[in-house]
């Protein structure tokens, strides 16, 4: 893969910005320095900031997104409202442990807390909430709860799976694991297979954070 200018990424990046319809937002700035894009101005809905990072992520060849883009709530929600919302949100959706997540809402910001089975249900319990109406981010302290699991056998179960799925190649990840953390480093080849990475990792049982050292580079 040939490496592309900060000029070209740019151009890219704004297209596909443009082509997405969950992010439809005009007057985003655009910059890039070294493949590392920057994006500012503002949108409606704290759902298309996330979008909008996301669509820069998925351009070939960007290696980083510092994302500086505000939420301007039109029609701003009272927090009792957006409260209530979250509260559904989190009931409704079948792969929550909705029961064992607390929120908290404070001008638009919503605080997820409790304590869950793996890293998995932390992020969609996340998932749930950070596309309604009135939320401008989210906190997410939900904790995993503490497994015993031996770091050996956690690491050889973390490594089969990624085998499994593809997502890399044994030498070229190192993986470390202790005290229900993971350590990762190395380089992948973009922000998707990055995120393939981590998302494998955030199913196994008994780890409770994943420290992510991993190197975004398409040219290697």
């Amino acid at each position: 893969m040939l490496r592309k200018s900060d000029i070209t990424l740019r151009e890219e990046v704004s297209r596909e910005l443009r082509w997405d319809t969950h992010v439809a937002c005009a007057g985003l700035e655009v910059s890039v320095e070294d493949g590392v894009v920057t994006l500012k101005g503002e949108v409606p809905t704290y759902a298309k900031k996330v979008a909008a990072q996301e669509a820069a992520h998925r351009v070939a060849g960007v290696l980083d997104v510092v994302n500086d883009i505000g939420v301007t709530v039109n029609h701003a929600s009272h927090d009792s409202e957006i409260a209530r919302a979250v509260r559904d949100a989190l009931e409704w959706d079948t792969l929550v442990p909705d029961e064992r997540i607390t929120s908290t809402v404070s001008d638009g910001w919503v605080t997820l807390e409790g304590e869950v089975g793996n890293l998995r249900e932390c992020a969609d319990a996340e998932r749930a909430v950070l596309n309604l109406r009135g939320v401008l981010g989210v906190v997410n302290k939900v904790r995993v709860r503490p497994q015993a699991a031996d770091p050996e056998e956690l690491r050889a179960q973390i490594e089969d799976a990624l085998e499994r799925r593809a997502d890399r190649e044994a030498e070229r990840l190192r993986i470390v694991v202790g005290d229900g953390k993971v350590e990762l480093w190395g380089r992948v080849h973009s922000w998707q297979e990055r995120r393939a990475v981590v998302g494998s990792i955030s199913h196994a049982p008994g780890v409770r954070e994943v420290k992510d050292h991993l190197r975004v580079d398409p040219y290697f």
